[in-house]
């Protein structure tokens, strides 16, 4: 679930200490000390046993002392650890799932009337701040042909189609001016070579011509297929702030947390990863993963909801000292449900062209009513 890379290094005792530590914690943000271990764990272990394995997980690296505190909080990578191999499914117990099925079958049968509604459920059950993303179409673009014309001096313009039928145009500045036969010529060895080729495989062909013309070209072409493949991460609807506010214990988390929710710090690479994955499939972030410092004070919880080719995001975010078993649950299966209402609406049928998609049904970003 999540993609931070830690090893299974701690024995099951110290993994169970670990993780009734960090279900102390959450449930109240205080450190935690070896006594009240000693009262939360299934094991009968003594006060001593505990404050050296305690030991063990700071050394690791997996919980903290703050201050002079005696009791310990986890780390980041404590949460990791918690969320990859701690968490065993986590399921939505039966209340919750009659309860979310209610509110959405009371829900009229068009898309923005779901995903407000799939918001707003999110964010009561998780008491978190809870977001979707717009629904787009996923179609990773290949290249079908180049055209390089030369117009005004050090100026070309590059015409490039794609495997979709749209086209990518974008005028380029030359070190010095090209005739146009030779332009020619080095389209001609592109569209023999990348013809159907993904981004990643017109870098790697290009680079291998004996054009240096056509390898500077082939990069740029990969540079623009790459760019129109990636997935907009528009915000549509949120709800929850007041919720997850409070739980903030600095004011870089809750700056974080609004840039994310108004739309001010895009998705777009965590989503274009999430292509991949199931649908329902479920990403836990915690603290940036070391990858995204844009949410460094935070953690999401993304599902990917949709069909295998219109796919947008429904998720919560918080502090790192999330729910993250209801969180999951909560977010894979309404994730799972909003799919299921899109399949039923729209089939597998899905047009590329992204006007046909039911986002266009609503331009703004929306705050949900609480």
């Amino acid at each position: 679930m999540t993609d931070a890379s830690l090893h299974k290094n701690l024995t099951e005792r110290q993994e169970q200490l670990l993780a009734s530590l960090i279900r102390a914690y959450i449930a109240r943000p205080e450190p935690v000390s070896s006594k009240t271990l000693t009262l939360t764990t299934e094991r009968n272990l003594s006060s001593a046993t505990i404050r050296n394995e305690m030991a063990v997980l700071e050394e690791k690296g997996y919980i903290r002392s703050p201050h002079t505190s005696a009791g310990r909080i986890p780390t980041e990578d404590g949460y990791r650890y918690f969320v990859q191999y701690l968490l065993s499914n986590p399921s939505l117990p039966l209340p919750e799932v009659e309860s979310i099925q209610s509110q959405l079958r009371d829900t009229p049968l068009e898309m923005e009337s779901w995903l407000q509604t799939a918001t707003l459920i999110l964010a009561k059950q998780t008491r978190s701040a809870a977001l979707v993303t717009e629904p787009r179409v996923w179609a990773e673009q290949r290249f079908k042909h180049i055209e390089l014309i030369s117009t005004h001096g050090r100026l070309i313009l590059m015409v490039l189609v794609l495997s979709t039928g749209s086209v990518h145009q974008q005028m380029l500045v030359m070190s010095e001016a090209i005739p146009q036969p030779i332009l020619t010529q080095a389209s001609d060895l592109l569209n023999r070579v990348c013809m159907d080729q993904i981004a990643q495989g017109v870098r790697d062909r290009s680079r291998g011509l004996s054009s240096i013309l056509a390898q500077e070209i082939g990069e740029l072409a990969a540079d623009a297929l790459q760019q129109v493949s990636e997935l907009s991460s528009k915000i549509l609807y949120r709800a929850g702030l007041s919720n997850v506010l409070p739980e903030f214990q600095g004011e870089e988390g809750v700056r974080q947390a609004l840039q994310v929710l108004e739309g001010q710090v895009g998705l777009d690479e965590i989503l274009s990863e999430m292509a991949d994955k199931q649908i329902g499939g479920v990403q836990v972030i915690v603290g940036g993963e070391g990858r995204w410092e844009q949410f460094s004070n935070l953690s999401l919880v993304l599902g990917r909801y949709g069909t295998s080719r219109l796919m947008g995001a429904i998720g919560v975010i918080g502090p790192t000292r999330l729910h993250y078993d209801n969180a999951i649950s909560t977010v894979s299966y309404i994730a799972g449900q909003v799919s299921e209402f899109l399949y039923d609406l729209h089939g597998e049928d899905t047009e590329d062209d992204e006007a046909s998609s039911p986002h266009t049904q609503a331009s703004e970003t929306g705050d949900v009513p609480e």
